[in-house]
């Protein structure tokens, strides 16, 4: 006799990621030595003050229960840090502190989803917003960003893709998996397209918001379009720009009847996020940035060596991403190639397991992110690994006939 699961659990899928991090670990097992291109977070340790202000936290026995929607003092530095970054006013109580930005995405549609209404995702996309719009009784509407569009959602898409089901654009600048960062123009056009829709809420997922390079800057779009900050939930945490993954810790801004109600669905699983993580991350937000800085220096000189060895491989078109730490190649010219054993690769998923087995280099397929034929390569990684793992996937592309 076994545990009937819901229907609900039984159509979502395993994170892509997790899967792919799994293969690895069944490879290192038998002894083989990979280098992986697939982790999406840093590869550099938490900066030292952070660190420190975590201990002195436990010291002083802040080690308990924390308010649901967050410290005080958090909420005060992220709200402060929204006047800073972006440009915009936060209140305090307009914040909410969770474990992980995921968690805050899961909840707010959670919070806002009733069965059969839609939610729009460009492709590329983050592997888990479809799934965590489906479980939540949701329907995922793919929105096709082209590479010649630099992987941008286009107004006029956008537009096609609402009806009067919609409740729900997703947008995630700096984009995973592409990299692509959203400029002033294009964001001031979807900001016409959400006026006309006045039912339509904005997702603004910025984890990646201080991963920039060469002219991309990041911008949120309640900042030029302040008219439409009432629908919008901004959510950010400090995985990426702080090398702070396994602390979880995220944060997201928006209306009050939203914060208080993702606050009541918080209290009834989580109660609250990690009290010594939350006087981390007030520290981090508070203190010295030049660590974020110097992480996104070396980000860019790890991208722009990726770029040049993987430009120089047959069967790989490059673009140098505006931000977050992954290429996005295209890989059109491998497929229908075949491998020394006969096989065709017929898709990026061919490819990706073709250069795990042969070249010992784990990527993503593009297939997971809603794009095909692309690989995901993450550049937080070693500049040895870059180069050894680059090489090897030139070596296994040239055994290719």
């Amino acid at each position: 006799m076994s545990i009937e699961l819901s229907e609900r659990v039984k159509i979502l899928k395993p994170s892509a990621s997790i899967a792919a991090r799994q293969r690895v670990v069944e490879f290192e097992a038998k002894g083989r030595r990979i280098i992986d291109f697939t982790l999406g977070e840093p590869d550099m340790d938490t900066p030292a003050h952070i660190v420190e202000a975590a201990i002195a936290a436990m010291r002083r026995g802040e080690t308990h229960y924390t308010a649901t929607q967050g410290m005080p003092a958090l909420r005060k530095a992220i709200a402060a840090k929204f006047s800073r970054d972006n440009g915009i006013g936060v209140s305090p109580d307009n914040v909410i502190v969770g474990n992980g930005a995921k968690q805050l995405i899961f909840e707010a549609f959670a919070a806002t989803l009733n069965p059969g209404d839609e939610v729009v995702v460009p492709a590329p996309y983050w592997v888990s917003y479809p799934d965590i719009v489906s479980v939540n009784g949701g329907k995922p509407v793919i929105v096709d960003c082209d590479e010649s569009d630099g992987f941008l959602l286009q107004p006029e898409a956008l537009e096609g893709a609402i009806t009067s089901k919609t409740r729900w654009l997703v947008l995630n600048s700096p984009n995973n998996p592409s990299g692509a960062v959203y400029d002033r123009d294009t964001l001031e056009k979807i900001a016409a397209v959400l006026r006309r829709h006045p039912r339509v809420a904005l997702m603004a997922d910025e984890i990646y918001e201080h991963l920039t390079y060469g002219d991309g800057r990041h911008i949120t779009l309640p900042q030029i379009a302040p008219d439409l900050a009432g629908r919008c939930l901004i959510v950010n945490g400090m995985s990426k720009a702080y090398a702070m993954t396994g602390w979880r810790l995220g944060y997201a801004a928006g209306p009050g009847d939203l914060i208080n109600a993702l606050a009541k669905l918080l209290g009834q699983n989580t109660t609250c996020a990690n009290s010594i993580a939350q006087a981390a991350s007030a520290a981090a937000l508070e203190g010295d940035q030049r660590p974020v800085a110097a992480m996104r220096e070396d980000y860019r000189k790890r991208r722009d060596l990726m770029v040049t060895l993987l430009g120089a491989v047959e069967g790989f078109r490059c673009r140098a991403p505006a931000g977050a730490f992954y290429l996005f190649p295209n890989v059109s010219g491998l497929i229908g190639r075949r491998t020394p054993s006969g096989a065709t690769l017929a898709n990026d998923l061919d490819v990706a397991r073709y250069l795990l087995e042969i070249a010992g280099v784990a990527v993503m397929d593009g297939i997971s992110y809603g794009k095909s034929p692309y690989l995901r390569l993450s550049f937080a990684t070693s500049v040895e690994n870059i180069e050894e793992g680059c090489r090897r996937i030139a070596d296994a592309c040239g055994k290719l006939l």
